[in-house]
């Protein structure tokens, strides 16, 4: 089944949720354009998911794909906090900022019956997550009101992990994509696949409809993923140049610089593995260092830091997401950009 048909919307579109770099404008947008806008809420508390959504559906009809992160919320381990404050305490120095004086910053909360209270109040079309799946009761709330529910695969074995457990799509996130990896059965990295090598196994191995993700910025890569099999695509990096995105002015600055065509996978910024422009911090401490505590607890001590840089109008601590393919970033509106990616 495709996911026009699957989730009523028009072109086989699916805007990547975003945290960090867009809200409910860009979702819009991109609905209103017959693609399926998504909000992320992972970093949302409560009442600002409440607030977004209620924006939403008063400027469109148009299904809707809010999006949640269901990691499990680690431990802290105060001799490896130490460790990694200790690492970042010379850039501290740098910025004139007090290393023993580091503030806590909003985490990045995991789905949880709180969450689905509010989004019982505005019914969503389509609830995604990343990182596996939250407890069945969740998923039962949300199938209660017709929702339907996906997640994203890194591998051939999460993707039939995740079938086994009734979703109604799986997202194929190649290595190309940006931002954070969905791995959530292996952490791993070198068993990453590329798209077009991850999206014939699910293809082939499971019979879930299968949006392919990672690398995807022009009409000829939308019909190609669809040419293999694909239900549907979803896109993220291609958005973040518009002006309906919350992208920063240094994250635009380094998408528009031959720095893009330099990505990695990264540690430093959240714990987890996620692909972003090569700056700095990144070639000094290396990407996949050891040093950062677990997900999300990492981005607490890293955000003194990197406001206080962004202030001087540099990246050099900065988590500049973006996928291994940005030339379909484009300055114009998402709607106009959806069309685009469609071939209308």
């Amino acid at each position: 089944m495709k996911v026009t048909e699957l989730f009523g919307i028009k072109h086989p579109i699916l805007q990547a949720p975003m945290a960090g770099v867009q809200g409910s404008e860009l979702a819009i947008a991109v609905a209103q354009a017959g693609g399926l806008g998504g909000l992320p809420c992972a970093m949302l508390s409560p009442e600002l998911i409440q607030q977004e959504l209620h924006r939403i559906r008063m400027a469109t009809t148009s299904p809707i794909n809010v999006n949640f992160f269901c990691h499990q919320a680690p431990i802290p381990d105060a001799e490896h906090e130490a460790r990694w404050r200790l690492a970042l305490r010379p850039y501290y120095v740098e910025l004139g900022l007090d290393p023993d004086a580091i503030p806590e910053v909003l985490g990045r909360r995991p789905f949880d019956a709180q969450a689905c209270d509010v989004l019982s109040e505005f019914e969503p079309e389509v609830v995604s997550f990343h990182f596996g799946l939250p407890n069945e009761q969740l998923l039962n709330r949300i199938r209660g009101w017709g929702g339907k529910i996906i997640s994203s695969a890194t591998t051939l074995e999460e993707a039939i992990w995740l079938q086994a457990r009734g979703v109604d799509a799986i997202i194929a996130q190649g290595l190309e994509a940006g931002g954070h990896r969905a791995m959530f059965l292996t952490d791993d990295v070198t068993e990453q696949k590329g798209l077009f090598a991850l999206l014939p196994q699910l293809l082939e191995h499971t019979s879930t409809p299968i949006i392919a993700a990672g690398g995807i910025a022009s009409p000829k890569a939308v019909r190609a993923a669809l040419t293999l099999g694909a239900a549907g695509v979803q896109i993220g990096t291609a958005y973040l140049l518009c002006p309906e995105a919350k992208t920063t002015s240094v994250h635009r600055k380094a998408l528009k610089s031959s720095a893009a065509d330099h990505t990695a996978l990264t540690r430093l910024f959240s714990g987890r593995p996620a692909r972003g422009i090569v700056n700095r911090i990144m070639r000094e401490l290396g990407p996949l260092s050891s040093l950062p505590p677990a997900f999300p607890l990492a981005s607490t001590a890293i955000a003194p830091l990197r406001a206080a840089s962004e202030a001087l109008n540099n990246a050099d601590f900065s988590p500049l997401w973006a996928g291994q393919n940005v030339k379909g970033c484009q300055e114009i509106a998402a709607g106009e950009l959806t069309h685009w990616l469609a071939g209308d």
